[in-house]
């Protein structure tokens, strides 16, 4: 089974230390790693408020860990988060389909060059008539 791309973000209790949420990413990270898997990047978005209460509290401290890993290790990252007492909410979003759409579309519009970006070549204006010439004045006999 090959390695995939995720996304995991999850939702601290808005009462943990920045020391122990420091430790619990640490240890999220250490098991994927662990596993096999690679941590692409870690952000810690800080406190924000819910859209409605999860577990009794109104906010919390928003983590996304973008990684690379095997569907098992998910599901144990998973059953981590889901046992963990910090942790009230997470969510996993698979992310390689998205990014192999994302590049094939890239792909595609650098390789077709847009009609709009081709050069235009002016048109020539229309040629403008000649003054026009008096009509001579009719001839009576």
């Amino acid at each position: 089974m090959s390695s995939r791309a995720y996304e995991i973000m999850f939702i601290v209790r808005p009462d943990v230390e920045e020391a122990d949420l420091d430790k619990l990413i640490e240890g999220f990270s250490k098991n994927i790693t662990d596993g096999g898997g690679v941590i692409r990047s870690t952000e810690k978005m800080g406190r924000r408020r819910l859209a409605y209460t999860v577990r009794k509290f109104n906010d919390g401290f928003y983590v996304l860990l973008t990684i690379d890993a095997e569907g098992g290790l998910i599901t144990e990252l998973e059953r981590r988060l889901r046992v963990s007492e910090q942790v009230i909410k997470f969510i996993t979003v698979r992310i390689d389909e998205e990014e192999k759409r994302l590049a094939k579309i890239k792909a595609h519009r650098d390789t077709h060059v847009k009609r709009s970006s081709l050069p235009q070549t002016p048109v020539a204006p229309a040629p403008v008539a000649a003054e026009p010439v008096a009509a001579a004045e009719p001839v009576t006999a």
